[in-house]
């Protein structure tokens, strides 16, 4: 078994080595919209049926971007809009190097994102309905929910600092809520 050290390097190696397309500078005429629905629950979905295969999955997540319109799948040649019901990806994972305040903490997506939490890649807490609602910021206003068991592990790493709980990584301080 390798060692969480050895463990977190090779993610954060895996996601540098990720080459993703230009979306952010596809400025296609032909726009639409596709029958596409990305579940709170994560779940994607065609013409009302689930989207089983992870890679076609993966694949449009590869395509995926936010405009100031709504999300779409953007290709050089057609933007399509989808449905998201909440964000498109989920946190599924979580490690960790190190001790608060010299720690890291890195998450993987359900669409194999590797995303270390520093200044580009905040992490942020809303409020439904009295609950927390822990949101990963992952790539150009992209982000993940963090699910439940992920954010367990979260508050674990925290810790109280006057009326504030936070976390620590990459040199910087992330609050969770208040004390």
């Amino acid at each position: 078994m390798e060692k969480p050290e050895s463990l977190f390097e090779t993610l954060c190696a895996l996601q540098a080595s990720k080459k993703l397309p230009p979306v952010k500078s596809w400025k296609p005429e032909r726009t639409g919209t596709i029958d596409i629905r990305i579940a709170a629950d994560g779940m994607w979905y065609h013409d009302g049926d689930p989207i089983l295969r992870d890679a076609i999955q993966k694949l449009f997540a590869t395509i995926l971007r936010l405009d100031p319109d709504g999300y779409c799948l953007v290709t050089p040649a057609e933007k399509l809009y989808i449905e998201v019901e909440d964000v498109p990806f989920l946190a599924i994972d979580m490690e960790v190097r190190g001790r608060a305040p010299d720690s890291d903490l890195l998450f993987t997506t359900n669409m194999d994102d590797h995303v270390l939490v520093d200044t580009e890649h905040a992490l942020r807490v809303a409020e439904e309905n009295g609950r927390p609602r822990p949101y990963l910021h992952v790539r150009d206003g992209l982000e993940a929910l963090l699910t439940r068991p992920v954010y367990y592990r979260l508050v674990d790493e925290g810790c109280s600092e006057g009326a504030d709980y936070c976390v620590y990584s990459a040199g910087q301080r992330f609050v969770l809520g208040h004390t």
